[in-house]
């Protein structure tokens, strides 16, 4: 019998679980793979090479395409990759043949407050600690890749600074002539570091480099990895990581890696990166794991490669997109399905009561606090309040065409007058709705849910793009911040509107897809508005360019693409045992305070 998760943290759970979990041979065999086409990493983990797949697969028609996405979520979170996990479990219950793909964990918030995002309760991905801790290297291999990129550019900066024109010619390189005031990437580290954010290089005498401003951002944020989730093999791969602009000369004109003549090799550190990491839910369904979270500040998006793997081998496959339906949802409709050219035939819509109650009214929870004793109480008003931002959210995803199935994840102290106000306004909304009790029950809990995305997969539907590719770039910008987030308008700071109107004068830039970057905590660009806030206008203070990933990202509000470590990190908690090996931990009210993340605790 699994444990309670009412008495359980996650991580107990977990280890519970993982005592009877299948290996990855089994699981192989259970998928139909062939046993070239299986790359174990250990018993429990393994990659999958995806080209064989594919290759051999070809013929076969897709299977069913989910996508789970969520309502603004509360700092705590909303529960998708637990309910991915528990609809996962729950299509299996009804003998579906069901696959997952969710997205690598980042060491930043799993050595901060959010946890893993493996899931929790009874709806996780398993074995929890090779999830958390780095998995099979994927992520070191973005660092690697990206930060080699940022040794070529300083190095190069260097050396030509330090040689005349005749000692250059001696060299049989072209001057590049970098302008160290305008470049575009920043170091990358996987952890939350914000002392890092901005920092000076180049300290010493003419051998230790040119001094400059630099800074770091989070690894998940890479253009590296954005190339990761949208590549479809290595040699698209290869031309991406040759385009990505690293810095401009002093004409302005972009300086690639290609320019630098590493691009080849950072490729060479992503070919086994590129290969989609399998495991399991607690119930034993396959989970692909690949490309990574942050769909505030990144695509945010499970990679075109795994669901590509899923849609051959199962019969429903359920992908998962980042945050809310304004950042990850969005992003998965005009960016992913636009370069994958897969069309979804639903998209589950996850919320909490807890979180409705937040856009209602109620005090907002700060993560690494007990939850404040308002959300244990019953207070209707709130989440009819709250469901104002549902609703939103449900027309964004009608507006893709796409056929809408809330999930009201439920939590024990959540009550039948609050759920059924959800689902009154929901349907009056447009959308199936299902209660899941899958944090408490596992599959046995998804049922309903699972029903319900049955029934919406077998309804035709309309999929179709916010915008076209020859759109101009502000319009588009304006077209997402009015009929996705419901702002007023968009300003620019003078920085801004200089490159954006730089970009519509590019023939190349002003046809890449848009990366917007902007706050998970709020339909708009402030964190502290809840709910569907009005009569405010989205600020876009900078716009980047990601000509390798292809898209621009316009980056919108005060956010950070390197986040900060709280006063009171999960890292505190973890330690080892020295005897067997194991990451232990320990939670100081032993039960994680939100049924949306597996904290490794």
């Amino acid at each position: 019998m699994p444990l309670d998760p009412t008495k359980h943290a996650d991580w107990e759970i977990a280890e519970a679980a993982e005592a009877d979990m299948k290996t990855v041979y089994r699981l192989g065999e259970e998928l139909g793979l062939e046993k070239e086409e299986l790359l174990p990493h250990g018993h429990y983990v393994a990659k999958l090479d995806f080209k064989r797949i594919l290759e051999r697969l070809k013929d076969k028609p897709d299977c069913k395409y989910v996508d789970v996405t969520a309502i603004t979520p509360t700092p705590l979170g909303e529960g998708k990759s637990t309910t991915t996990m528990g609809l996962t479990q729950g299509l299996g219950k009804r003998n579906k043949n069901v696959i997952a793909a969710i997205r690598q964990p980042s060491g930043g918030p799993t050595m901060n407050i959010k946890g893993s995002a493996a899931g929790g309760g009874l709806s996780q991905c398993i074995p929890l600690t090779p999830f958390s801790l780095g998995l099979t290297g994927d992520i070191n291999a973005i660092m690697n890749a990206h930060n080699l990129a940022m040794v070529a550019l300083t190095s190069r900066i260097q050396h030509e600074f330090n040689y005349d024109d005749e000692q250059w010619a001696k060299r049989k390189q072209k001057r590049l002539n970098i302008d160290p005031r305008n470049v575009e990437m920043k170091w990358i580290i996987d952890f939350c570091a914000q002392a890092l954010r901005d920092i000076t290089i180049g300290h010493g005498g003419k051998m230790d480099g040119f001094m400059m401003k630099s800074g770091f951002a989070i690894a998940v944020s890479s253009e590296v990895m954005a190339i990761l989730s949208v590549a479809t093999d290595l040699k698209d791969m290869r031309e991406r990581m040759g385009r990505i602009v690293v810095a401009y000369d002093k004409k302005g004109n972009p300086v690639t890696t290609e320019d630098l003549e590493v691009a080849g090799a950072m490729t060479a550190w992503m070919v086994e990166a590129l290969n989609p990491n399998l495991m399991q839910t607690l119930e034993g369904q396959p989970v692909l794991v690949h490309a990574g979270p942050f769909a505030n500040i990144a695509i945010g998006q499970s990679s075109i490669i795994a669901d590509r793997v899923g849609l051959k081998l199962g019969e429903y496959h359920l992908t998962e997109s980042g945050f809310g339906a304004d950042i990850g949802f969005e992003k998965f409709w005009n960016l992913k399905c636009r370069f994958s050219g897969l069309k979804p035939n639903a998209a589950v819509l996850v919320a909490t009561i807890r979180a409705l109650k937040c856009h209602g009214g109620a005090p907002i929870p700060v993560p690494g606090r007990p939850m404040p004793e308002e959300y244990m109480k019953e207070n209707v008003g709130w989440v009819e309040e709250g469901c104002k931002n549902l609703v939103h959210h449900i027309n964004t995803v009608k507006k893709a065409g796409i056929n809408p199935v809330v999930c009201i994840n439920a939590f024990y102290t959540d009550t039948n007058n609050e759920i059924n106000a959800v689902r009154r306004i929901a349907e009056e909304a447009g959308a199936r709705v299902a209660v899941s009790k899958h944090w408490q029950y596992g599959g046995d809990g998804a049922l309903e849910l699972a029903d319900a995305v049955i029934d919406a997969c077998n309804e035709p539907n309309d999929f179709k793009f916010l915008y076209e590719l020859d759109t101009p770039v502000r319009t588009r910008i304006e077209m997402i911040a009015e009929q996705v987030y419901g702002a007023d308008g968009v300003e620019y700071t003078p920085e801004a509107l200089a490159k954006a109107k730089r970009m519509e004068a590019d023939p190349e830039i002003s046809k890449l897809g848009t990366c917007m970057v902007k706050t998970h905590l709020s339909l708009s660009d402030n964190p502290n508005l809840k709910g569907v806030p009005t009569g405010w206008k989205l600020l876009v203070r900078d716009i980047l360019t990601y000509k390798g990933a292809g898209f621009i990202v316009p980056v919108a509000g005060a956010i950070k693409l390197m986040p900060g470590t709280s006063s009171d990190p999960a890292y505190r908690r973890v330690d080892v045992d020295t005897e067997t090996g194991k990451v232990k931990g320990y939670s100081k009210d032993r039960i994680s305070s939100s049924p949306c993340y597996c904290r490794l605790q």
